[in-house]
Parts: C-alpha cells; sequence; structure tokens
C-alpha cells in the first residue's frame, strides 16, 4: 500500500466497501470526474484490471471505509 497516496488509499477503502463513484464523491467531497481519475491511478498502481479485484485487495489488507471518510471542516 506504501505506493498509494492518503487520498489514493481513501478511495480504495471505499471501494473495497462496495462504494460506487457517486457515494465516492459524496464522502470525498469531491467531483465524481476527479474520483474515476483516482479509481484509475489505483487500478495502475496496484496493476489489478478492475474495481472487483481492488475491492478484495483492500479486504485483503483490512482496509475499511469507515476509517477512511473525512468529515466536513467547519
Amino acid at each position: 500500500m506504501n505506493r498509494l497516496g492518503g487520498r489514493e488509499q481513501q478511495v480504495l477503502a471505499l471501494l473495497g466497501g462496495g462504494a460506487n463513484n457517486a457515494h465516492i464523491a459524496e464522502t470525498l467531497f469531491m467531483a465524481e470526474g476527479t474520483v474515476k481519475g483516482y479509481v484509475s491511478r489505483v487500478l495502475a498502481e496496484l496493476q489489478v484490471e478492475n474495481r472487483t479485484q481492488a475491492a478484495l485487495l483492500a479486504h485483503q489488507i483490512g482496509l475499511r471505509p469507515e476509517s477512511s471518510e473525512q468529515q466536513p471542516t467547519a
């Protein structure tokens, strides 16, 4: 996981939880297009072909969605 930055790890954790791009965007306060870019980078970095394989890898390493969610700052 060292190859992934913090935001990429957050996206991967949410992928592992079964989140679609719209949910990831809402959770991490970013545009859906930005999420698509992160998902592409995560797949390339992990050398997997699809988000299902990435999700399985997230589960194998114990990456949890709840640890990746951010709260808005006031």
